[in-house]
């Protein structure tokens, strides 16, 4: 029998921590180890059962799943799983040099790294996180956007995820496409294999399971913009309606 697939979320809410994938290697690690450490947007709009989430708590595996403050939000079971032989990042939309890269385009790219605090609506926080990844910059070098192309669209694999930037949000310092976080790749809980960090507004604005980002000339309402949330979520101000 297929189970229904339950409506999406009309407000942040963690994910379940028996919920969050574990793969085997990090589990594997974690026992052996006994420590360990392990967060939020189509415009069209995985886990781990409870039984191994109990054994976790008893082996201290509950230290990576997650760790630092850190709590996982996602719209859609299961989470998007990241294959780098077929991922694939679509740059288009008003630009004079529209580009798609696989993921080996995606790593030849040059990056840099950025230390920035990263704040929930939901009221969290967690503070030096060091993200490496692909600044805003080097993407406008790299597909020229038209002078009338004043938006940013972000599509995340995990429809239906999507979100926008101003072009002046966009190029706020530290926004980048991050790949790593704390000197390691993304995890799928953090959007693996990439996510879009702008560290001057809410979470909600970083689009993890970045798939797509396109250009355009008019504002669009994001995911939690149409559940009446602000699209101007800069940290500190009253962003829910």
């Amino acid at each position: 029998m297929m189970r229904a697939m339950e409506p999406p979320p009309e407000h942040p809410t963690p994910t379940p921590r028996s919920r969050i994938p574990l793969g085997r290697a990090a589990f594997l690690g974690t026992v052996a180890a006994g420590v360990g450490g392990i967060a939020l947007l189509s415009r069209f709009g995985g886990g781990v059962g409870s039984s191994l989430a109990s054994l976790g708590d008893n082996l201290g595996v509950a230290a990576i799943v997650p760790t630092g403050g850190w709590r996982i939000y996602n719209v859609q079971d299961p989470m998007p799983t990241f294959d780098p032989a077929t991922y694939s990042l679509t740059i288009d939309g008003n630009v004079e040099n529209p580009v798609t890269l696989t993921w080996s385009d995606v790593q030849a790219t040059e990056m840099v790294t950025e230390v920035s605090d990263f704040h929930c609506v939901t009221g969290w926080s967690v503070y030096d996180v060091h993200f490496r990844g692909i600044t805003a910059q080097t993407i406008l070098d790299l597909v020229k956007p038209r002078a009338e192309a004043q938006h940013v669209n972000f599509q995340s694999l995990e429809e239906p995820y999507f979100d926008q930037l101003t072009m002046k949000q966009f190029k706020l310092p530290n926004v980048m496409l991050a790949t790593e976080m704390d000197g390691k790749p993304l995890t799928r809980p953090h959007g693996a294999p990439m996510r879009l960090v702008i560290p001057q507004m809410y979470g909600y604005k970083g689009v993890k399971w970045l798939s797509k980002i396109t250009f355009e000339n008019e504002p669009t309402l994001g995911y939690w913009e149409t559940r009446g949330y602000d699209a101007d979520a800069w940290v500190g101000k009253d962003v829910s309606h």
